[in-house]
């Protein structure tokens, strides 16, 4: 029989003896996170800065305790994510720090540095061997691989292509190059959109593979495209787009299969904290937050991605829905508040597959502190 993981949590209550940020120290110790790392070691805390609207992500203020408590162990944390497949203002470094920044995440908040870990424009990469049904190796961002551990910060909350957007996405989705994004969420070869193209020829002089023809406008010759997206970041017109055609069931297991990569070479070495603190419709890649479904939930943390990602779900799942929202069915206490703002998606296939692959298991005992 499979081991139950366990899973720490504490609810969205609280008052002058305890605020959140404490009870969040209480979780931190109780999943052990500062025996995790040793003296000198190099921990990345992956989480989302949120794009520029946006106000949904996760606190600064409880980043920086979870930075406390990694250096108590003498370890050096740094704050990172990777730069986003769509056009938006994470699309490369320098824009990406300017909206982190902007959002509060700065050294004064949160006492460590940021260091966006696939570079300059999404280019910096190691490629991952995994034993995968999609893939054998997969495109994972250079300082994420390079980290001696990692620390991922979760702002838990329904998403228009996975169904939830929990650890798993933001490790696997998350912690992926730009070729690997493109990989998961499309089939084909990206597009160029006649209308808004100069024939400028950046994206010619880009492509590592000769694949575009330029003429009156570009073309990308899809049977040569390599799927690299490095069109996608240069284009100065943003005129060259994805074709966001792959199934969703398919987008969640390429996803998980990221997550392989990931967190290869990192046993032991990883610990997932969920927020379910204004659980939206969407994801915080958008420059809004709509109003919250249900009401807060609380913080959980763990050692096993897909128990956390189970347990938040079920938490969430449990909440009356709210009205007024995004959610349009389920919401009575019980029912599936994800399929009930997007009805289409099986969100539980990335756990399936997940545990299918040796990431965690679904069975988890919930410990409530």
């Amino acid at each position: 029989m499979m081991n139950r993981a366990s899973v720490y949590f504490v609810d969205a209550r609280a008052d002058a003896r305890e605020n959140l940020v404490d009870k969040l120290s209480r979780l931190l110790e109780e999943v052990g996170l500062p025996s995790l790392f040793q003296r000198s070691e190099l921990v990345a805390v992956k989480l989302h800065f949120g794009e520029r609207g946006n106000t949904s992500f996760v606190n600064p203020v409880f980043v920086e305790k979870v930075c406390q408590y990694v250096r108590e162990a003498r370890a050096h944390p740094f704050l990172t994510d990777t730069n986003t497949l769509y056009v938006g203002t994470r699309t490369n470094s320098v824009t990406h720090l300017e909206t982190a920044m902007k959002n509060g995440f700065t050294y004064a908040t949160t006492s460590a540095p940021i260091i966006i870990a696939d570079g300059l424009r999404g280019e910096s990469k190691e490629y991952v061997s995994i034993e995968g049904n999609y893939y054998r190796e997969v495109s994972i961002a250079r300082e994420i691989v390079s980290a001696d551990g990692l620390v991922v910060l979760t702002h838990f909350k329904c998403h228009e292509l996975t169904g939830i957007g929990g650890t798993l996405k933001n490790v696997g989705m998350g912690c992926a190059t730009r070729e690997g994004k493109l990989s998961q969420h499309s089939s084909s070869a990206p597009r160029v959109e006649p209308a808004g193209c100069t024939a400028c020829g950046v994206c010619v002089e880009a492509c590592p593979v000769d694949a575009i023809d330029l003429g009156e406008k570009a073309v990308i010759r899809e049977k040569d495209c390599i799927g690299c997206a490095h069109c996608v970041a240069l284009c100065p017109e943003g005129t060259i787009k994805i074709e966001w055609n792959e199934r969703a069931e398919d987008v969640q297991k390429k996803m998980v299969e990221h997550v392989m990569g990931v967190l290869k070479g990192k046993e032991g070495k990883c610990v997932f904290i969920n927020f379910l603190l204004h659980i939206g419709p969407v994801c915080d890649c958008y420059g809004f937050t709509d109003r919250a479904i249900v009401p807060d939930v609380g913080i959980l943390a763990s050692q096993d991605p897909v128990a956390i990602d189970r347990a938040s779900a079920e938490l969430v799942c449990r909440e009356q829905g709210l009205t007024g929202t995004a959610l349009k069915e389920g919401f009575k206490r019980g029912e599936d508040k994800f399929r009930g703002v997007h009805p289409s998606i099986d969100w539980q296939v990335q756990l399936d597959y997940a545990e299918k692959m040796g990431l965690g298991s679904r069975l988890y005992e919930l410990i409530k502190l």
